[in-house]
Parts: C-alpha cells; sequence; structure tokens
C-alpha cells in the first residue's frame, strides 16, 4: 500500500519542483528574447511617467529607458534570475516622479530580479520593486 502511495505520488512532487512560469536559464527562450523590445506597463505598481519607456535585448546588451535616462550593459540570465550590469547610465536633470521610476528601474536591475514570463508578459521582481512589461510587436 505504501509503495503504491509513494508511486502516486512521485508525479505530483516533480511537478511540485518544475519551475512552470519562469525562465530558468539564457537558453532558447532567453535567445527568444534578442531583438526584442518590451514596454513598461507598470513600475511599483503605477504607470510609468513615459510613455516610451522600455527595455530592449539587443544581443549580449540590454538597453533600458526609463524617464529621461537610458542605461546599457551586459545581461544574461541565471536559474529565474536576470543579472545585468554593469551599466553605462546617462543622468540627466527630470523630473521629480520620472526620477524616481528611473531609480526604481535601476535598484531593480541591480538587484538581479526574478523573471517570470507569461505570453507577451514580463514581470521582474526583487524584494524592494517591481516592473510589469508587455512584448512590443516584433
Amino acid at each position: 500500500m505504501m509503495r503504491r502511495l509513494a508511486l502516486l505520488l512521485c508525479p505530483l512532487l516533480l511537478a511540485g519542483c518544475s519551475d512552470a512560469g519562469h525562465l530558468t536559464q539564457r537558453g532558447p527562450a532567453g535567445e527568444n528574447w534578442v531583438g526584442s523590445q518590451w514596454h513598461f506597463a507598470a513600475i511599483d505598481g503605477r504607470a510609468p511617467e513615459d510613455a516610451s519607456a522600455q527595455v530592449a535585448f539587443e544581443g549580449e546588451h540590454l538597453l533600458v529607458q526609463v524617464g529621461c535616462n537610458r542605461l546599457k550593459g551586459p545581461w544574461r540570465m541565471e536559474a529565474e534570475r536576470l543579472i545585468a550590469g554593469p551599466f553605462d547610465q546617462t543622468e540627466a536633470v527630470c523630473p521629480s516622479s520620472s526620477w524616481e521610476q528611473g531609480n526604481a528601474v535601476s535598484a531593480l536591475l541591480a538587484a538581479t530580479p526574478r523573471v517570470t514570463v507569461e505570453g507577451k508578459r514580463m514581470i521582474l521582481q526583487s524584494s524592494g520593486h517591481t516592473a510589469e512589461l508587455t512584448r512590443a510587436v516584433d
């Protein structure tokens, strides 16, 4: 009886260990990002101040525009985390709310956020910040 129960529970245990919904490596799914652009839908639960706020995966470089500042640096996936930087960054004078969102995105990327991708929706999440992005039409 116990053996039968163990055999029945084994698939459930294996399914519980899976990472469905998460990108776990820069393999085929990560390579699908190369050349893609993602628009910020929300930064810490608020709509971006600038509608052009976006992330672009250009080869081995990540390009980020939030507010009036831009970031550019290398990226890779490790487990389910986005490892990005160090970044070259512009430091233009911005309105306060735009500047705050730019700082939030910089802090989010520095914190090696967990990445969840479902269809054309990407969530970047660290202990302090969250961003929701939608994939631009290719």
